[in-house]
């Protein structure tokens, strides 16, 4: 599955007009073959300070089920969803968002955390956390339950 977004609303509320610059990142996850229904996944950023700044992309349809992605509800109030969210993604596939960021993000500290869940199995909190970084950009990180790995690309 892949998923685009040219204009991403948290990347135009990050920018002020000092920081016109913008850089296009894509974002793969790639699942386990965990054998039960479509993952719910919470992509969002924290600054260096451990603070919630934007959800970069939700998957999963059903508002009921996004309290399972608890890091990121609790950080959003359970009211991060800001028009940027698409399906579950099933055991085996992948998800691919391309995203601008503010140059600014990059290597300043922020980082990108995914939280997993899947019905009747268990919640995945902050399974990934990677650092946004240039060096880090290419680098697959192995995930700790639903993701077989992640990276982002710049």
């Amino acid at each position: 599955m892949t998923q685009s977004t040219s204009a991403l609303a948290l990347a135009a509320a990050l920018l002020s007009p000092a920081l016109a610059e913008a850089r296009t990142v894509t974002l793969t996850t790639d699942l386990e073959s965990y054998g039960g229904n479509g993952a719910y996944l919470a992509v969002y950023l924290t600054d260096a300070a451990g603070a919630f700044q934007g959800t970069l992309w939700l998957a999963g349809g059903k508002r009921k089920y996004y309290k399972h992605l608890s890091d990121w509800f609790a950080a959003t109030g359970g009211d991060g969803i800001d028009g940027i969210s698409g399906a579950s993604v099933g055991s085996g596939r992948s998800l691919t968002v391309t995203v601008d960021l503010a140059d600014a993000l990059i290597d300043a500290g922020y980082q990108i955390h995914i939280d997993a869940a899947v019905e009747d199995m268990r919640d995945s909190p902050s399974e990934i956390v990677v650092p946004l970084t240039q060096a880090g950009a290419g680098t697959p990180v192995a995930g700790r339950r639903y993701i077989q790995s992640f990276q982002f690309d710049m």
